[in-house]
């Protein structure tokens, strides 16, 4: 159901008019002679209290949904005190931004680990008649929608990053914000909501294996230092036996520049500094 706009009365100038015919009325029934006045005056009367009825106020960012016998007729936006037909319903509903911080939840994200996740989820009814006749109450509905695609997104993408060009939980927060705003919309589109932000708020391992995560993070950040060393240590090597072969200052065989290679390799790659022993006689 789409919404529809409507037009109202203005209520001040019609409750102006309604003091004025209640005046007359009272007028009437206390000053007239009897009989048809005071009838009259009581049908004025009457009247009157009935068309109040018809009085709603519509506050900045807000809209009334207005329906006749449970008959959807339209929704006012505009503001102030409004008047229209006595016998519609009206429905108030807030057009305001509005956030949503979901709790943590504990899923298990793409390898398998338990997580813990929580996000907070920015909104607000761009349509007033499918918040209101298409779901029952559309803020529970966007608190479980979204905690239900909080989920669906984490079990799609890793916690962490283990290859190159792949998208994480940790490492590409932007990426993961604009797919939970997808599955958002996806979900949230038929209750008139537009979600106008998603993001990550809290990520981290559950608390069973956040110890073994931190150790194995540890490990492989360990790896990744001793793999650069190692490789600029190669090549700091290559560059030595290159240029003591270029400039001629000593000529080694395979075994000397094996032995070289040895403790150059151990100097360049050791946790601790070296104390070499210098060779005061010959080199062979």
């Amino acid at each position: 159901m789409k919404e529809i706009p409507v037009r109202s009365l203005p209520g001040i100038p019609f409750l102006l008019l309604q003091i004025v015919v209640l005046g007359l009325s009272v007028l009437l029934f206390f000053g007239g002679s009897g009989g048809p006045f005071s009838l009259m005056s009581v049908g004025l009367g009457l009247v009157t209290v009935l068309l109040s009825a018809g009085f709603y106020m519509v506050e900045p960012n807000q809209s009334a949904v207005l329906s006749l016998f449970g008959r959807y007729t339209g929704t006012d936006k505009a503001n102030g005190l409004r008047w229209n037909n006595p016998f519609l319903t009206k429905k108030k509903v807030s057009l305001r931004v509005r956030n949503f911080e979901s709790g943590r939840l504990k899923v298990n994200e793409l390898e398998g680990s338990p997580i813990e996740i929580a996000a907070v989820i920015v909104w607000r009814v761009v349509d007033s008649a499918e918040a209101v006749f298409n779901v029952d109450d559309y803020e529970s509905f966007v608190h479980i929608q979204s905690e239900a695609a909080l989920r669906a997104m984490a079990t799609s993408y890793p916690y962490d990053q283990h290859e190159d060009g792949q998208i994480s939980l940790r490492s590409h927060p932007v990426e993961i914000s604009d797919r939970l705003k997808e599955h958002l919309d996806e979900r949230l589109t038929s209750a008139g909501v537009d979600v106008l932000d998603a993001r990550i708020s809290h990520l981290a391992y559950a608390p069973e294996i956040a110890h073994a995560m931190l150790q194995r993070q540890q490990a492989n950040a360990v790896i990744a230092a001793r793999t650069r060393i190692v490789a600029g240590a190669v090549g700091m090597v290559e560059m030595a036996l290159s240029e003591l072969q270029k400039s001629g200052v000593v000529t080694l065989d395979e075994e000397r520049k094996a032995a070289m290679v040895s403790n150059l390799l151990v100097v360049l790659c050791g946790d601790r500094g070296t104390q070499p022993i210098v060779n005061t006689g010959s080199l062979y």
